[in-house]
């Protein structure tokens, strides 16, 4: 029996996870690391820390799977997209590592639209300030003198590749999250490359997904593992996620719901949308992930719990619970407790569909598709005397779920009808959210059982680089279904109605986000 260690290099933690040939998961272990806000705005990270705690994971699924280290036959790669960092001639860090959630160059979103129009159209990335060339226009114009020295500009896989194997390499679809790829060419982007400032050997060398690296005999010795394991390269987080649930069939979606969110289909060829609501990443030369993220996705219903229902003041029998106990009592408390997610998911359940008329749009941390626009707000419209708590909570449910339909429609309307929905991430499996999606997106819902869809996703490509699989077809059979939901539909036509509404409202509120920070900035 042979094994691969799918590596998943995320935003608040890495995760190693080791799986059998036939997809099956033996082992996982995590290692979490901090993220920090020096500044409004900001959100940064120690890439070092991100190194450390990548070689340990890796080493501790070996210990932990309790299996001969010369059964291992590859490790390979996920990892978060849109992190930028600068590197000096001696390889060091510049610069802390600029996650996707830092909004500092929000202003050059615009700069860059206006300099480049078909910026969007040649990468398949819309202008935000999540995007590396719009962080990269931030820094030469912040700070120039930093910007200068910079030997390099990479991403965290890349960071970690180098360390491991001594070269700096780059897949095909984490370059395509930089802003800086030509998608049809499948080369470096000579006019983005010129917004950014930065020049090709500044940049790694472009590699497919599945392409090997030999490993260095120190860092093999380090984590346990055969000094000959071939490496691979492997491809962004977002991309391997559809892979290790399964959707990259036509007519097949993954929807994504955690802190974050994101809809996105498996198209053969680059797409980009005539309105850049969505971004395009390839994942192989013949297959490209398009859909759109979402900044709001769990992250309200946290704010909910926090702000709108914060403590009980009668014994709360909902105590807090992990993924798929997310609907279950426990035992009660004689203390007053922190409003729970499963409390309150009781309270929306009593709720009818739609929150008796009351719509909440989501964006409490500006929002990436399908607005691109940092500077957006949340906000609740319809709410009457006659609305309670519960209300509150439902319509913010509802809301999370009523924007992901409108990157859906968009994905939908570029890429082809879905008509199946393979549903992961935390939420996903809360009996009420799943109903909930498939009311709102008119589809039947499935939940594999697999929780780590990255990881497997990039444990995919190893065993097929490896020779072990003669494509990705056997990834459906490895994926048993831990729920299935149908639309009720009842609950779909009350939807269809409220949905043209949410839109509506949200077409007036876009243009005035940027005057209320202007407002608010001038008050200031």
């Amino acid at each position: 029996m042979g094994y691969v260690i799918g590596v998943d290099i995320g935003t608040s933690s890495t995760k190693a996870v080791l799986f059998d040939t036939a997809g099956r998961q033996v082992a996982r272990c995590a290692q979490r690391y901090g993220l920090s806000s020096p500044e409004p705005g900001a959100a940064e990270q120690d890439p070092d820390e991100i190194l450390r705690a990548t070689t340990q994971t890796v080493a501790d699924v070996v210990v932990a799977a309790r299996i001969n280290p010369n059964q291992l036959l590859g490790v390979s790669f996920s990892a978060a997209m849109h992190t930028l960092l600068l590197v000096d001639e001696a390889n060091r860090p510049l610069t802390p590592l600029y996650t996707w959630a830092d909004n500092r160059s929000d202003r050059f979103s615009f700069i860059a639209n206006a300099k480049d129009p078909q910026l969007y159209q040649r990468t398949g990335l819309p202008a935000h300030p999540m995007s590396p060339v719009i962080k990269l226009m931030w820094l030469r114009d912040q700070q120039p003198d930093l910007f200068s020295q910079a030997a390099r500009v990479v991403a965290i896989k890349e960071y970690v590749l180098w360390h491991w194997c001594g070269q700096w390499v780059i897949d095909h679809g984490m370059a395509s999250t930089t802003g800086l790829l030509n998608v049809r060419s499948l080369n470096w982007d000579a006019g983005a490359l010129a917004l950014a400032g930065i020049s090709l050997p500044q940049l790694s060398d472009l590699v497919p997904a599945m392409h090997p690296l030999a490993i260095r005999a120190d860092q093999a010795k380090k984590m346990g593992l055969p000094p000959s394991i071939p490496v691979i390269v492997g491809a962004s987080d977002g991309v391997l996620a559809n892979l290790g649930v399964g959707a990259i069939a036509p007519g097949t979606a993954a929807i994504t719901l955690g802190t974050s969110g994101a809809v996105r289909q498996v198209v053969k060829q680059p797409i980009t949308d005539s309105d850049a609501q969505l971004f395009c990443y390839a994942l192989t030369q013949d297959r490209w992930v398009m859909g759109g993220a979402v900044n709001n996705g769990g992250i309200a219903l946290q704010w909910a719990r926090d702000s709108l229902v914060p403590y009980s003041s009668s014994p709360d029998i909902f105590p807090d619970v992990s993924q798929n106990a997310l609907d279950k009592p426990a035992q009660t408390s004689p203390e007053p407790t922190r409003s729970t997610y499963a409390r309150m998911t009781a309270m929306a359940r009593e709720i009818s569909p739609g929150a008796e008329g009351l719509i909440f749009h989501p964006y409490l941390l500006g929002e990436r598709a399908p607005l691109w626009d940092a500077q957006a707000r949340a906000s609740f419209f319809g709410l009457g005397r006659h609305h309670t708590q519960a209300h509150l909570v439902r319509a913010v449910m509802e809301g999370v779920l009523y924007n992901m339909h409108s990157v859906f429609s968009a994905l939908e309307a570029a890429g082809g009808e879905v008509s199946l929905l393979r549903a992961s991430g935390g939420f996903a499996h809360s009996t009420l959210w799943q109903q909930m999606l498939s009311d709102i997106f008119n589809r039947e819902i499935l939940v594999p059982k697999v929780i780590e869809s990255s990881a497997l996703g990039a444990a995919v490509l190893a065993l097929v680089s490896l020779g072990e699989w003669p494509d990705f077809t056997p990834v459906e059979g490895c994926l048993e279904v831990a729920y299935k939901r149908h639309p009720i539909a009842e609950n779909v036509k009350r939807y269809q109605k409220i949905l043209p509404i949410y839109t509506a409202l949200l077409e007036g509120f876009q243009s005035q986000y940027a005057s209320l920070q202007q407002a608010i900035s001038e008050e200031g």
